[in-house]
C-alpha cells in the first residue's frame, strides 16, 4: 500500500466518542482528511491548507460531504435474491422463501458469484464493514472472506451452525459443524481485515449438544466473535421455551452455552426484559437494532431507549433478506420511524452515531474503525444529499447541517453515495 499523502476536502462529519448531543459531534463546514497508508492522519479546517505541501494528491468534494464508512452489525448474504419477498412472517418466511435460497448455496461457483454481487452492493450503499450470516456450507464463507480480501474490506462472517428443525439439506452435526468452523478460523480469523463469527443460526436450529460445542469453540478462540438471532418475534420466543423448558428465557439459553461474552452480537432482541439487558450490558455484548425487517416482517418494534439506558452495545443492522435495503441510510429511516412508535424519538446525531461509531463499539472495532480519528483505518465515504430532484431542493432548503443530513437519511437512496473508499482505496463511485 502507498505511504503517498492524499487529501480530500468536503463538509466532514463524525463521532469522536458516544454522542449525547449535537455538540459531542466534530463538523467541519470546509474541511480536509488527510490520509495515508489506509489511515488516518489528520483532519484539518480548510483554511490549513497552505500548510500542506503542493505537491499532495487533492481531491475536492466542495459541498458533499466526508464521513466514516457506514458499519453493517446483522445482514444476511445468501438472501438478497429473495429481498421483498411477499407475505409472511419470520417462521413462515424461512420455510417458504429463505431455506430455499440457501440451498443453492450448495453449489460454490453459485456462492462465489453471489458474494461478489453482495460486496459490491455493500460498498455501493457506502457500507464498509459488515457482520455478515453465510449459509452452513463451509464455502459459502470461504467466498464471502475471498471476496473481502481482493477489496481489503473489514468483514466478519462464518458458516452457519444449523442441526436441526430445518431441511435435511441445511443440516450439518454437532461434530462437522464445530470442526469445519474451527478450520475456517484457522484459515480466515484474523488475516488482512477478515474476522471470525461462530454462528448459529438460531436457538432453535441448533441442538443443546450443537449449542455446547458451539461454547466450547469461543472459549478455544476468546477473540473471536459469537453472531446468532435473539427474540425476534413471540412466536419465536414460545418456541424457545418449549425446547429449552429448563431456562429462565431466550437470552439464558445461549448464556447457559457460554455464548453471551464481548464480541457476541445478537440481531433483534425485541422481547427481552431488563435482567436479559443488564446480562448483555454487563457481558459487554452487544446488540443489532433491525428496524427494517422488524416492519416488513411484522415482528414488533425494538425499545432502544431501554437498550441504551441498560448500557448495551448497539449498532444497526440492514438484516436483508428480511430488510428491504443495503442502505444503513434507508435503515437510519425506519429506526427513526420505530423510536416514534415507541414514544420517543431519534435526533440526527444519534442516529449518525448508530450507522458509525456506534456499529464499529458493538464490533468491539471502534479502535480500528468508525470515526475520522489519527490512525484509524481510512474506511470513508463521500455523500451527495444533492443527489436527486427532491433531494437538492429539501437541502437547499434545511435550516442548519443537521436538518439536511437528517431529511438525507430520510430521502436517502445509494444515489447519495457519491464515492466510497476501503482502507484508503476508492472502490465505489458514481
Amino acid at each position: 500500500m502507498s505511504d503517498e499523502l492524499k487529501a480530500y476536502r468536503g463538509r466532514l462529519l463524525h463521532c469522536p466518542g458516544a454522542v449525547s448531543s449535537a455538540d459531542d459531534c466534530e463538523y467541519l463546514d470546509d474541511g480536509i482528511l488527510l490520509v495515508r497508508g489506509g489511515h488516518i492522519e489528520a483532519v484539518l479546517g480548510a483554511d490549513q491548507r497552505s500548510e500542506l505541501s503542493a505537491d499532495i494528491e487533492f481531491l475536492d468534494y466542495q459541498r458533499n460531504w466526508i464521513v466514516p464508512g457506514f458499519i453493517d452489525c446483522h445482514v444476511h448474504y445468501p438472501q438478497l435474491d429473495m429481498i421483498g419477498a411477499y407475505g409472511e412472517q419470520l417462521l413462515d418466511w424461512l420455510e417458504t422463501y429463505t431455506y430455499p435460497a440457501e440451498m443453492r448455496f450448495a453449489d460454490p461457483d453459485f456462492a462465489a458469484n453471489a458474494a461478489e454481487f453482495f460486496l459490491d452492493q455493500l460498498l455501493r450503499h457506502g457500507t464498509t464493514t459488515a457482520l455478515v450470516f453465510a449459509t452452513v456450507h463451509a464455502h459459502s464463507a470461504d467466498a464471502l472472506f475471498n471476496a473481502a480480501a481482493r477489496r481489503q474490506m473489514r468483514l466478519i462472517t462464518g458458516k452457519t451452525l444449523m442441526n436441526r428443525n430445518c431441511p435435511p439439506q441445511l443440516c450439518d452435526t454437532a461434530d462437522t459443524g464445530v470442526a469445519e468452523s474451527r478450520e475456517l478460523i484457522r484459515r480466515w480469523h484474523g488475516r488482512d481485515r477478515l474476522l471470525y463469527a461462530i454462528t448459529p443460526r438460531f436457538a432453535p436450529t441448533s441442538t443443546a449438544g450443537q449449542l455446547e460445542m458451539a461454547g466450547e469453540l469461543a472459549a478455544e478462540f476468546p477473540d473471536v466473535y459469537i453472531h446468532t438471532h435473539l427474540a425476534e418475534t413471540r412466536r419465536e420466543c414460545a418456541w424457545v421455551a418449549e425446547l429449552f423448558p429448563d431456562r429462565r428465557s431466550y437470552l439464558d439459553v445461549y448464556d447457559h452455552f457460554r455464548l453471551v461474552r464481548d464480541r457476541a452480537v445478537f440481531a433483534h432482541a425485541l422481547y427481552v426484559d431488563d435482567r436479559d439487558r443488564d446480562r448483555l450490558a454487563a457481558a459487554r455484548a452487544a446488540v443489532a437494532f433491525c428496524p427494517s425487517s422488524n416492519l416488513f416482517l411484522g415482528s414488533g418494534l425494538f425499545d432502544l431507549a431501554a437498550t441504551s439506558a441498560a448500557g448495551v452495545r448497539t449498532g444497526l443492522g440492514t438484516d436483508v433478506g428480511g430488510g428491504t435495503s443495503l442502505g444503513l441510510m434507508q435503515t437510519v429511516d425506519d429506526a427513526y420511524k420505530v423510536s416514534q412508535l415507541r414514544g420517543h424519538g431519534m435526533t440526527p446525531w444519534e442516529a449518525f452515531y448508530l450507522a458509525t461509531l456506534g456499529g464499529a463499539r458493538a464490533l468491539h472495532l471502534d479502535d480500528r474503525i468508525g470515526n475520522f480519528a489519527t490512525g484509524k483505518e481510512a474506511d470513508f465515504i463521500v455523500l451527495d444529499t444533492a443527489a436527486t430532484p427532491l433531494a437538492a431542493r429539501r437541502s437547499a432548503a434545511a435550516a442548519d447541517h443537521w436538518e439536511e443530513l437528517f431529511a438525507a437519511m430520510i430521502l436517502a437512496d445509494d444515489r447519495m453515495v457519491r464515492q466510497t473508499f476501503v482502507n484508503g482505496r476508492p472502490m465505489s463511485g458514481q
